[in-house]
């Protein structure tokens, strides 16, 4: 029972992932590692599989070895989370929900720019 949730949690994780390749407000990266989480505790073939795919493995690899995401997936998230505020702001967002997102989102930023590049 609970090896099949942790197989169905790695199939939506991945899934997601996949998506957020294609839309960029989607993250990839953080559904690619989640999934590979849920892999590792049902699934060590589809584990393996994903950490080891040409495309979507590396930076499941680089934030493994080093903690690392790579400039070109910084300036992505900046630029989703830029997005995403502009949203907030042109739905006219309340004040409070905006300074909150701008403190999260500020936090999230701080976090990203921080690792190192891999």
């Amino acid at each position: 029972m609970t090896r099949g949730l942790w197989l169905a949690g790695g199939l939506i994780a991945l899934c997601l992932g996949v998506v957020g390749v294609v839309l960029p407000l989607i993250p990839t990266v953080p559904f690619l590692l989640l999934a590979a989480f849920c892999f590792a505790r049902s699934s060590v073939r589809l584990h393996d599989w994903l950490v080891n795919h040409p495309r979507l493995g590396p930076p499941i690899r680089a934030w493994r070895e080093r903690g690392a995401i790579s400039a070109k997936a910084k300036r992505l998230a900046s630029l989703s989370i830029a997005c995403a505020f502009g949203i907030s702001l042109l739905a006219g967002a309340p004040d409070l929900v905006l300074v909150g997102q701008a403190v999260i989102l500020t936090a999230v930023l701080l976090f990203i720019w921080s690792r190192p590049e891999g």
